[in-house]
């Protein structure tokens, strides 16, 4: 929540900074300033609500969780590892803005070691979670999915971001690779 009236920088020159520096952060401008010129430069310099006083409490945190249920599932749907984003909302995945084809399997492989980024997961973890656990599965089915990500994701690419960790299983790394 910010205010317009602040000292030092002004709720719209703190916002409009936040916003060029890329901070997503929902920002919520409450103020006296009820003025449909000032709430246009809310809403223009980057904020994403507008509340003047006086106001209802009870609408004031209802606009609030409005703000967090808006912004929170577009901010880890997209993960990006240096130049490769792997989106888990529409399963998409890109390396180098170059879109990369998936099978379901692969992307579900992919999706588990992004949630658990720089965190070793054990193969049978992976085939646990990919697999469920409905089925005696051979593991080996998680290195053929791995080395087909890897061909995918890292070698067109000149990369190397799925590391195999000895004894504990595969990581994504955080930097991409």
């Amino acid at each position: 929540m910010l205010d317009v009236m602040m000292p030092g920088m002004n709720g719209f020159q703190v916002c409009g900074h936040l916003r060029a520096v890329g901070d997503l952060t929902p920002i919520l401008m409450l103020t006296a300033k009820d003025g449909e010129f000032d709430q246009a430069e809310a809403l223009e310099t980057g904020s994403d609500d507008y509340v003047t006083k006086p106001f209802s409490f009870v609408v004031l945190m209802a606009r609030l969780r409005a703000l967090v249920r808006r912004t929170r599932p577009a901010q880890r749907a997209v993960r990006h590892f240096g130049d490769l984003e792997v989106d888990l909302a529409t399963r998409r995945c890109r390396r180098a803005y170059q879109e990369v084809t998936l099978t379901g399997r692969q992307f579900a492989v992919l999706a588990l070691l992004a949630e658990r980024a720089d965190q070793p997961v054990s193969k049978s973890e992976i085939a646990g979670v990919v697999w469920d656990d409905v089925y005696d599965l051979d593991l080996n089915v998680v290195e053929v999915h791995v080395s087909a990500l890897r061909r995918k994701i890292d070698k067109p690419f000149g990369r190397s971001g799925i590391e195999t960790v000895r004894g504990a299983g595969y990581r994504l790394r955080a930097d991409g690779g």
